[in-house]
């Protein structure tokens, strides 16, 4: 790809990459609240969290930067792919309500 035609700076997205499940959530407004009684099978630092994005709420398995939907045996890794499902996004449309959000919340509190 030409990188003039991007519509994505390369610092943009290495801080969407970079940002944590929760920060994202956090940014885009969704509630994020933890399971304290989720034992994990497999891997002891998954967690099971439920967000909600307005009215719908979602149980997911987080295990670092990758998540899981076992309701719908959905996941991905990192916060794009989880903005990208929450909301129905594509990547592109998932990228730009990130940069609206994080700009809104930045200058919000300046």
């Amino acid at each position: 790809m030409n990188r003039s035609k991007r519509s994505f700076s390369d610092a943009s997205l290495a801080q969407f990459r970079a940002m944590s499940l929760k920060d994202a959530c956090s940014y885009l407004g969704c509630y994020w609240k933890e399971d304290p009684d989720f034992v994990p099978i497999k891997d002891p630092v998954t967690k099971r969290v439920f967000i909600s994005n307005g009215s719908r709420v979602f149980e997911i398995l987080v295990t670092s930067s990758k998540w899981f939907d076992s309701r719908f045996n959905r996941g991905g890794g990192g916060a794009i792919d989880l903005v990208m499902y929450l909301f129905g996004l594509d990547f592109v449309g998932a990228v730009n309500l990130m940069q609206k959000r994080i700009i809104s919340t930045a200058e919000a509190s300046l």
